[in-house]
């Protein structure tokens, strides 16, 4: 008989607190959308995704930017590689590839 008046007693404050995330939920979920922040889903992807013109440009722009920053990285790193043999290739194994560049071909 405690155990249900125990339960009884605490019903009304579970309630309570049960209500006030629900409208904490609904609050931060409006100000989210207000605000601009598209609706979140259970893990945090967005429900309605925006597809715009300007954000379909914007990610043609990055695309290319993409496209151009991955080649250029490509030429260092050919670049580096050659400096990388320079400095640890012995002076004489240099100096007989300067040396076959000079020479005309036959």
């Amino acid at each position: 008989m405690e155990k249900v008046q125990f339960f009884a007693d605490f019903a009304p404050v579970i309630a309570i607190v049960g209500v006030a995330c629900m409208a904490a939920w609904v609050i931060t979920t409006w100000l989210r959308i207000r605000h601009g922040y598209p609706p979140d889903g259970a893990w945090g992807q967005a429900v309605y995704p925006k597809a715009s013109d300007e954000s379909i440009e914007r990610i043609k722009l990055l695309t290319q930017e993409n496209a151009q920053l991955r080649a250029e990285l490509g030429a260092i790193k050919d670049r580096l590689a050659v400096v990388e043999r320079i400095v640890t290739d012995g002076s004489h194994q240099l100096d007989r590839e300067i040396e076959q560049l000079r020479r005309p071909a036959h």
